[in-house]
């Protein structure tokens, strides 16, 4: 599909030529300030293999600012890691570093897990 029809939705190719296409317009998130936040930091080893990684959720916000907060995250811990499906992955165990780190930009943290 090309970018010019990307939230085109429902048809694949009409006869007609004065048919007009239903789009779909989706709102783009609004990122909540950081003391408006509570993120759920916890650490994880199910279905990674036996390694250990460091979950972050429950941020409310666009896809860039979470993207860009990853970002931070990991070049502060000096791994890797990833973000998917509204979580940021950091590769090892660094949930008090990171608690630390989300605390001194503001966001509000709890630890989950144990």
């Amino acid at each position: 599909m090309n970018k010019k029809n990307k939230n085109v939705t429902g048809v694949v190719y009409s006869t007609n030529p004065n048919y007009e296409y239903q789009t779909v317009d989706y709102e783009e998130a609004v990122t909540l300030p950081a003391n408006q936040q509570t993120l759920y930091v916890q650490l994880d080893k199910k279905q990674r293999g036996g390694k250990k990684v460091t979950l972050i959720t429950g941020f409310i916000g666009s896809e860039e600012d979470l993207a860009s907060l990853g970002k931070e995250l990991k070049t502060k811990c000096g791994v890797g890691g990833s973000v998917k499906n509204g979580e940021v992955i950091i590769q090892g165990d660094f949930v008090l570093r990171i608690i630390d780190l989300l605390s001194a930009k503001g966001f509000k943290t709890k630890r989950k897990g144990g």
